[in-house]
C-alpha cells in the first residue's frame, strides 16, 4: 500500500484538488437527497440511514470511496443552516470565503502554542484580535471556541484579580454558561437579578450591589439567546462604576452590530466593560469556532501566562521569540483567526454591516407577517434577528407538537422559548439570502399544522 499524500508541502495542492472535487460532489448529492432543511424521519431513522451508508467504520482494508461516502451521508443527514427554513438557533450559514480560508488553515495546520509552529499565524492572530478589540473600544482580545469559553475566561480573569470571594451578579436572562462558570471556578453562589421586561433591571441591580458584600462581577447581556434583547448597558456601566464592580458584557449575539452604521449605537456602553464576549459564528457567518474575549486592560491577561520549556523557554523569549501560551488556556490551537481575518478583509466593515442589516430586516418582516395573521400571536417586535410567535389560542402542548412535527418531517427547524412562562416558537434569522416568500412559507407550515392539516 502506498503512503497517503499530505495536504501541505509542495505536492499538497495537487493531492487536494481531486479530493475537493469529490467533497463538493458529495455535498451536492447529500443536499439533494435530504431535500430540505433537516433530514426527515427523526433520530432513529437518521441514525439508521447513516449507519447503513457508512457500514464498517474500521474495515480491515481501506475504502477508496470513504471520503465521498461519509461526506454524502453527513450532508444528507445534516441540519442545513443555509436553508431559509432552518432557523432554530444561533447557527449561521458560513460564508464561502470563510470556509475556503478554513480549508487553508486545515491544510497548513499551524498550532498556536509556540511561535515555531505558527510564525505567520501567530502574527495574524495578534493583528486580528487587536483590530476587533478596537471595534469594541477595548485594547486586546483572545481567540476562543465561542461564548461559553469566553464567559468562563472572563470569570477566571476576574477571580484572579479580585480573589475567590468574587460574586457574580447577572440577569435572569443571562446565558447558562455564566452561572456554570461560577460553579466550575468555585466562586460563591451567583445572584440572578430579575429581568421583568426581559432585560436586566437597573433598580434591582443597584439594590443587589448595595445589599451583597463585594467584590462583584456584573454580567450584562447584549443579545439574549431567547429573544435577542440588549440590556441597558449605559445604566449598568454607571452602576458598576458607582459600586466599584467589575463589568463583563456577553455580546456573543449582538456584538457584530458594531459593523453596522445603522445599529452600532445600540451597543453604546460596550466600551465601559472590563471584558466583552464576541462570537463571529453567529452574526459573523463563520464556521464554528470563531469566538473572542476582548479586554480593556491587557494586563488582566497576566494570570494566563504559563511556562513550558519546550514551548516558551525563558532564553527563547528573551531572544525575541513570541510567547503564545498566555493567549489561551488551551495548548494546541488551530488558526481560527485566518477565516475571520479573510472575511474582514474581503467584505470590509460596510460589507459585514450590510449582512447584519439584512438579517435584522428579515426579522422585522417576519414579525410584520405574524402580526398581520389572526391565526398567529407575536410575542414582541424583534430586537435583533429573533422572532417569537405561536398559533393563537393554542396550548403549549400543541406548540411543542407542531415544532416536533416540523422537525420529524424535515420541513422546518424552529426553536423554542418560554419568556413569559408560555411556550413560543423561535425563529432566529441569520441567512442574508432569505426571501420574503421563504418567511411566508415558514408560517404556512405552522398554521397548517395548527389547523390540523398536513402541510403541502
Amino acid at each position: 500500500m502506498s503512503t497517503p499524500p499530505l495536504a501541505s508541502g509542495p505536492h499538497g495542492p495537487s493531492a487536494l484538488r481531486p479530493l475537493l472535487h469529490a467533497v463538493l460532489d458529495a455535498l451536492a448529492d447529500g443536499t439533494r437527497a435530504r431535500g430540505g432543511p433537516l433530514p426527515p424521519g427523526g433520530p432513529e431513522q437518521v441514525t439508521a440511514r447513516l449507519r447503513d451508508a457508512v457500514g464498517d467504520l474500521l474495515p480491515e482494508q481501506g475504502d477508496p470511496d470513504a471520503l465521498r461516502t461519509l461526506v454524502t451521508a453527513l450532508a444528507e443527514g445534516a441540519a442545513d443552516p443555509a436553508d431559509p427554513l432552518c432557523a432554530a438557533h444561533l447557527h449561521c450559514p458560513p460564508l464561502a470565503v470563510a470556509v475556503a480560508a478554513d480549508l487553508a488553515a486545515s491544510a497548513l495546520n499551524p498550532s498556536l502554542d509556540s511561535w515555531d509552529q505558527a510564525p505567520a499565524a501567530s502574527a495574524l492572530e495578534a493583528l486580528l484580535t487587536r483590530t476587533l478589540a478596537r471595534q469594541a473600544g477595548l485594547a486586546d482580545a483572545l481567540v476562543t471556541t465561542g461564548g461559553t469559553e469566553s464567559n468562563q475566561l472572563a470569570l477566571l480573569l476576574a477571580r484572579e484579580l479580585h480573589g475567590a470571594g468574587l460574586r457574580l451578579v447577572h440577569g435572569a436572562n443571562a446565558h447558562h454558561s455564566l452561572p456554570r462558570a461560577a460553579w466550575l471556578l468555585g466562586l460563591p453562589d451567583p445572584v440572578a437579578v430579575p429581568t421583568p421586561a426581559g432585560t436586566l433591571d437597573p433598580v434591582a441591580l443597584d439594590e443587589a450591589l448595595t445589599r451583597l458584600p463585594g467584590p462583584h462581577l456584573v454580567a450584562a447581556t447584549a443579545g439574549t439567546t431567547d429573544a435577542g434583547l440588549i440590556d441597558p448597558l449605559p445604566d449598568i456601566a454607571a452602576l458598576c462604576a458607582a459600586h466599584g464592580a467589575r463589568l463583563h458584557i456577553d455580546a456573543a449575539y449582538a456584538g457584530p452590530l458594531l459593523f453596522s452604521d445603522t445599529h452600532r449605537a445600540r451597543l453604546t456602553g460596550l466600551d465601559a466593560a472590563h471584558t466583552v464576549t464576541l462570537d463571529l459564528h453567529k452574526l459573523g457567518w463563520q464556521p464554528v469556532a470563531a469566538g473572542l474575549l476582548a479586554v480593556r486592560d491587557p494586563a488582566d491577561l497576566t494570570p494566563l501566562q504559563q511556562r513550558a520549556d519546550y514551548l516558551n523557554a525563558d532564553d527563547d523569549t528573551d531572544a525575541g521569540l513570541p510567547d503564545l501560551l498566555g493567549r489561551s488556556p488551551r495548548t494546541s490551537r488551530r488558526p481560527d483567526a485566518l477565516k475571520i481575518a479573510v472575511t474582514l478583509k474581503a467584505l470590509g466593515r460596510s460589507g459585514l454591516g450590510a449582512l447584519v442589516d439584512q438579517v435584522l430586516d428579515h426579522a422585522r418582516h417576519l414579525a410584520d407577517l405574524v402580526a398581520a395573521d389572526p391565526a398567529l400571536d407575536l410575542y414582541d417586535r424583534p430586537a435583533l434577528s429573533t422572532v417569537l410567535f405561536r398559533p393563537a389560542g393554542a396550548p403549549d402542548t400543541t406548540v411543542a407538537a407542531i415544532r416536533r412535527r416540523l422537525l420529524t418531517d424535515g420541513r422546518a427547524v424552529l426553536g423554542r422559548a418560554r419568556p413569559d412562562g408560555r411556550l413560543w416558537l423561535k425563529a432566529t434569522l441569520l441567512n442574508p439570502h432569505t426571501r420574503p416568500a421563504d418567511l411566508t412559507r415558514l408560517l404556512a407550515h405552522v398554521t397548517a399544522l395548527a389547523e390540523g392539516h398536513t402541510p403541502a
